[in-house]
């Protein structure tokens, strides 16, 4: 069975041999409270995402819009924790054989200890780290001790990235690489046909061999249908927090569209 980045090179190698996009589904840990939010990760693992990210939750996320900061500051006052979240991802892990992502900021990994986080996030059975904030001139203090421990570690393209620095972080990267498709924070308003999206996640393909997901604005199935034929993967975030307020059954309903539109033409 494998593990680590291997686990997630395969989730995308079997989405690839079934002509569809996989499905990346974000959900941030500890939101509403530790029961709850587990309920809502077997919701929508059982709803047929392909790749969990699991949120850290952290008192300052400014790549977040405001649906997962609200999810955020719930998860805080219910007491989360980095422990708390790789603690989590063990549990998803005992259940489920998909990739988890911990998906987090740098202050708290960094704070927490890049050798402990490294052991401790393979141990829970997690796969790979994605840290918003953490460019690649200074990644290698977690990118390091991650690689070591067969995790791997997904960098970020803006569409502002100039090609010298996309070429920087795609040096990095490893399992997949994380195309922002717009210039704002997740949740935001976005079209999915957009000729330059499609052109940008074109030229990021011919860059890399690393599967490219495209994330932020992803709210329904049709933006997902839209962007299946441009990417390997597709994110879907704050619309999965809010379906999961909504309560674990809506949030496995809202997988299960989403799912239905990563097949392609």
């Amino acid at each position: 069975m494998s593990a680590g980045v291997d686990r997630v090179t395969d989730a995308f190698a079997r989405a690839r041999a079934e002509n569809r996009a996989a499905l990346v589904g974000y959900l941030t840990g500890f939101d509403p409270d530790r029961n709850g939010s587990l309920e809502r990760i077997f919701a929508a693992c059982e709803g047929g995402l392909d790749v969990l990210e699991l949120g850290v939750p952290f008192s300052d996320p400014t790549a977040d819009g405001p649906t997962i900061q609200a999810a955020m500051t719930r998860a805080l006052a219910s007491g989360a924790t980095l422990s708390g979240a790789l603690a989590l991802a063990a549990e998803v892990r005992r259940r489920f054989e998909l990739p988890i992502v911990l998906f987090s900021y740098a202050n708290p990994l960094i704070s927490y200890g890049p050798e402990r986080l490294s052991r401790e996030t393979a141990e829970a059975g997690a796969d790979a780290l994605l840290v918003v904030d953490l460019p690649p001139e200074h990644a290698e203090v977690l990118r390091g001790p991650a690689s070591a421990r067969g995790l791997g570690w997904v960098g970020l393209v803006a569409p502002t990235t100039t090609p010298a620095r996309r070429a920087r972080v795609l040096a990095a990267s490893s399992g997949f690489v994380y195309a922002v498709s717009l210039t704002g924070v997740t949740g935001a308003p976005l079209d999915p046909s957009d000729p330059a999206l499609h052109a940008g996640l074109a030229t990021l393909r011919g860059a890399s061999s690393l599967p490219i997901v495209v994330g932020f604005g992803v709210r329904k199935a049709e933006d997902v249908r839209a962007l299946a034929g441009h990417a390997d993967g597709v994110v879907v975030g704050s619309a999965l927090v809010e379906a999961g307020q909504r309560g674990p059954a809506a949030l496995g309903e809202l997988v299960k569209s989403l799912r239905g539109g990563t097949l392609r033409a």
